[in-house]
Parts: C-alpha cells; sequence; structure tokens
C-alpha cells in the first residue's frame, strides 16, 4: 500500500506543476498582454464615438447611458474588424466570404518571415533591428531577377527565391561579421545599415537598370508571370504561395532550434557567450551564421511583397514589416510557431483596420494603439502579473514552496 500512495502524491505534485507552469509562464503573460491592449484600445473607441461622447454630458445623470454607448462602439468596431480580418457572412458568394482571412493571411506572410528572422536572432543573443534592410535588400534582388531574367515558369520563382534569400544573407551577414570580428554592437549597425538600404533603393530606382523604361517615377519594371507567386484561391483574391513559404519557414527555423546541432549552439551563445566558448563552441562562426541566416529570412519577407503582391520594386515596399517584425517575435516569446500566430494577430490588425475604418468609422489609428499598448505590456511583465494576480515562476517565494513540497511529499512516501 505503501507505494501506490507515494506515487499518487509525486503524480498529484507533477500535475500541480505543469498546471502551475502553464498559468503563469510567460505565454500566459502575452495573451493577456493582449487582451489588456484590446480592452484599452475600446476604451479609446468609446473616447472617439460621437454618441458616447454626447451621453457622457449627462454621466452623473444616468451614468448607463454612458456605458452602454461606449460598450456598443467597442462591440461595433471589433464586430468590424473581425469582419474584415476573418470571415464576412454578409458576403453574396464563396469570394466574398473569403476575401478577410486571404487579407490577413496575405499580410501576415512577410511579417511572419521577418518575425522569424528577429526571433533566431534573439535565440542568439542578438537584437536584429535591420529586419526593414534585410527586406528592402532581398525584394532588390529578386526583383532584378524577376524583370531582368527570363527563365520558364516554374524555374524562375526559384530563383527569385534564392536571389533575395543571397540579398537578405548579405545584409544580415555584414552586422554578423562586424560583431565577431571587431565588437561592433549589432543594434547600432542594423539600425544603421537599414538607412544605407532605404537611400541604396532609392538611388537604385533612378538608374536605368532599375528604372521603368518610360516613367520618370522610382519605380522598377514588371517582374515576369514567370517569376510571380502562384495565387493560391483564384485570380480575386491575393492569397499566394509566399504564405506556404512562410508555414515551411516556421518549420525549418523550429527544427534548427530544436532539433539541430548549430541550433543548440545558438542557444548556447545566447544563454552564456563565454561558457559556450569555454565549451568549445565556435562563437565567432556562430555569431556570423546566424545572421547570415536571420538576414535571409527577411530577405524572403522582400520575395514576397515582390513576387506575391507588388510585382515592381519600390522605396516603401518594406513598408513598417521590418520594425513590426520585432514586435511579432517579442508577442511570439522568440519562439518560431510563436512568431507565426503573432505574425497572424498583426495580419489581422492590419487587414481587419480597413474594414473598421469604414464601417464604424473608427480611426484606424487605433488598431496602432492596440499594437503599441501590445509592445508596452509585453516589456512590462511584472504589470501584467500584478494586474491579474499571476505568480512569477522564478520568484524566490516559489522556489521555497517547491522544497517544502518536494520534502514532504518525500517524508510522505518514506513514512508510508
Amino acid at each position: 500500500m505503501a507505494a501506490p500512495a507515494g506515487g499518487g502524491l509525486v503524480k498529484d505534485e507533477s500535475s500541480a506543476t505543469v498546471l502551475h507552469r502553464i498559468f503563469s509562464g510567460n505565454g500566459l503573460v502575452a495573451v493577456l498582454s493582449v487582451v489588456l491592449a484590446v480592452i484599452l484600445g475600446g476604451i479609446l473607441i468609446a473616447a472617439t464615438d460621437e454618441p458616447t461622447v454626447t451621453a457622457a454630458g449627462y454621466f452623473f445623470a444616468r451614468p448607463m447611458d454612458t456605458i452602454s454607448a461606449g460598450f456598443t462602439a467597442a462591440m461595433n468596431a471589433y464586430a468590424a474588424l473581425f469582419t474584415g480580418a476573418i470571415v464576412n457572412p454578409q458576403a453574396e458568394d464563396l469570394t466574398g466570404m473569403l476575401y478577410p482571412i486571404s487579407e490577413t493571411l496575405t499580410v501576415a506572410t512577410p511579417l511572419i518571415l521577418a518575425g522569424l528572422g528577429v526571433t533566431l536572432a534573439f535565440r542568439a543573443g542578438l537584437f536584429n533591428i535591420g529586419a526593414q534592410g534585410q527586406i528592402l535588400l532581398g525584394a532588390t534582388f529578386a526583383a532584378w531577377v524577376g524583370f531582368t531574367w527570363h527563365l520558364p515558369v516554374g524555374l524562375h520563382i526559384v530563383v527569385a527565391v534564392l536571389a533575395a534569400i543571397v540579398g537578405g544573407a548579405i545584409w544580415g551577414g555584414i552586422p554578423g561579421f562586424l560583431k565577431s570580428r571587431t565588437g561592433a554592437h549589432e543594434v547600432i549597425v542594423t539600425i544603421m545599415l537599414n538607412y544605407v538600404a532605404i537611400y541604396l533603393v532609392q538611388y537604385l530606382l533612378t538608374q536605368p537598370a532599375f528604372q521603368r523604361p518610360g516613367s520618370s517615377n522610382p519605380i522598377s519594371p514588371l517582374v515576369d508571370d514567370s517569376a510571380m507567386f502562384p495565387q493560391l484561391l483564384g485570380p480575386d483574391l491575393r492569397l499566394h504561395a509566399g504564405f506556404l513559404v512562410a508555414v515551411a519557414a516556421v518549420v525549418v527555423v523550429w527544427w534548427l532550434l530544436s532539433r539541430s546541432t548549430i541550433g543548440f549552439e545558438f542557444r548556447a551563445v545566447g544563454a552564456n557567450l563565454h561558457a559556450a566558448r569555454t565549451a568549445g563552441i565556435n562563437t565567432t562562426r556562430a555569431t556570423v551564421l546566424v545572421m547570415v541566416i536571420a538576414g535571409a529570412l527577411a530577405g524572403l519577407a522582400g520575395v514576397a511583397q515582390v513576387s506575391g503582391t507588388e510585382r515592381a520594386l519600390t522605396s516603401d515596399i518594406a513598408a513598417s514589416f521590418g520594425f513590426d517584425a520585432i514586435t511579432v517575435a517579442l508577442l511570439g516569446r522568440s519562439t518560431p510557431w510563436g512568431t507565426f500566430f503573432a505574425g497572424l494577430l498583426f495580419g489581422a490588425f492590419r487587414a481587419g483596420g480597413v474594414a473598421m475604418q469604414t464601417q464604424t468609422g473608427t480611426p484606424i489609428d487605433i488598431v496602432l494603439v492596440v499594437q503599441s499598448l501590445i509592445v508596452l505590456f509585453l516589456a512590462a511583465p511584472p504589470l501584467v502579473r500584478a494586474l491579474f494576480r499571476i505568480p512569477d515562476p522564478g520568484s524566490p517565494g516559489k522556489s521555497r514552496r517547491r522544497t517544502r513540497r518536494a520534502a514532504a511529499t518525500a517524508s510522505t512516501g518514506g513514512a508510508a
């Protein structure tokens, strides 16, 4: 009878530990950060709603009027955000119903790819703030191959993708090399390379090799049809095969970090550079290699823009994807699949924000505010834990309680 009693206690203790990790871990903090941002965004929506503002004029006489109007305004805005990002049940045909989710996945594609580049660098202890420039260089290489080389269907898009990988890898490898050889801080180098990439693309678009014939605007010729990603849901929807590339990239990065020797070296360098060097890991090679791969992933975001939606190179083709990718990586807790779902969330915000503005008149800037609030709460996890009374898994008090429970379990088992 003694063994079952002790085993049951150990099993209960193990189950309690697992549940505690789930409800006190960083993943829950990230989810609650989004919830808090949405709640505060709803308050801002109510504050900009005219009926709510009018009702607030006699708040102390009938407070429920203000509360009801504000709640209705927030719910209508978020309902429009949902229908503009996920599905529109009131659409006349299937294409109209699928248009919102198609736009969400299309916008999320470069966010996921660039976010993976930032995530991979984070796991190696590096801050890749240069995804914007890496996207631009990847887009530049892909566009040049797309409108200059005339290759067969199938081969052309593969070559364009490889060119984007090379362009992004070069731009990511520069700060990695400087970091490993000279100790130059990668944050400063990557930020400066963003500006170099922007002005480099602007210069190239004024040259005959890149400027569209007969046009004085800084825009490249259209890439060939053979260099475009196939449309996944037909010609009326923008979702393209670049999304599948993004999913494949998530799987590859997950395998790289979790199952490969190189990924182990990356994580070891990120955990403790000096300990990794003492253990025999070539930290110089790891630093360069991780930034090369991170740049290549961001370069894929560039080809997703050129060969997926834009079809031509412009100086603003990267939009703000490079900077938003940092937020995506933070929200994803620097994990490949977390980055994937965070990219989908931000893609939904972008796609649904337009519908929210057109249907309810809510300023689209509210979406940017919500995104900014998410970053704010992610940067202050103790605040989120305090608001929701979530225990810190690394607190000294918890460690002492674990020790006491383990001792009690051991003594109980021994007594039995």
